[in-house]
């Protein structure tokens, strides 16, 4: 499901978050991304090329974007009955040729992850900045079903475990907020 969150959070929150993840992506603060957790990460630049920076809280303006996680949790819990007790959420930056190769964002049967949400915040982006979000047929992963483009206040949710998708090269730097709402819960080192 695609949505345009950029009147549904607080004014100014959207340029404070790209104000902080560009800080963090031009003082080197973001790690290069992996796949997998713990022992099982590894870092495969055929794969996956982004960089990423885990959110805290702390600040202002992930303060005020939990705020408005922590609702949206309590809302597809309420309308969803899906028992998500707690979300994680990291800045991702790609740079001009950065991608991420088609996968799920949970393994099969683990319900941690269950449902994953992408917040753009990129202002004025065209078609030949590249950097969509593709998405495909959870029922047939060859099939793609959706593409969306990367700009400010755009928002995509999706099943984590059942929906295949894929980030299309960027050609100029993209950034975003990848979140996951999961069901357990003690948080597992990053």
């Amino acid at each position: 499901m695609e949505l345009d969150l950029t009147r549904r959070l607080p004014a100014g929150l959207l340029a404070a978050l790209r104000n902080e993840v560009a800080i963090l992506d031009k003082t080197e603060a973001m790690n290069r991304a992996g796949i997998g957790r713990g022992t099982d990460l590894v870092k495969d630049r055929s794969v996956r090329r982004d960089k990423i920076a885990w959110l805290d809280g702390y600040s202002e303006p992930q303060r005020l974007l939990f705020e408005c996680l922590e609702q949206i949790r309590e809302g597809l819990n309420r309308r969803l009955y899906l028992g998500l007790k707690r979300f994680e959420a990291h800045y991702a930056t790609y740079h001009p040729g950065d991608f991420y190769k088609r996968h799920l964002d949970s393994f099969r049967g683990r319900a941690s992850r269950v449902v994953s949400l992408v917040l753009y915040l990129n202002e004025d982006w065209g078609l030949e900045d590249g950097g969509e979000l593709r998405v495909f047929s959870a029922a047939d992963s060859g099939q793609m079903v959706g593409q969306v483009r990367p700009e400010a206040g755009r928002a995509v949710l999706f099943l984590s475990e059942q929906v295949p998708h894929e980030v299309l090269p960027a050609r100029r730097t993209r950034y975003s907020i990848a979140c996951w709402f999961r069901q357990d819960e003690v948080p597992l080192p990053l």
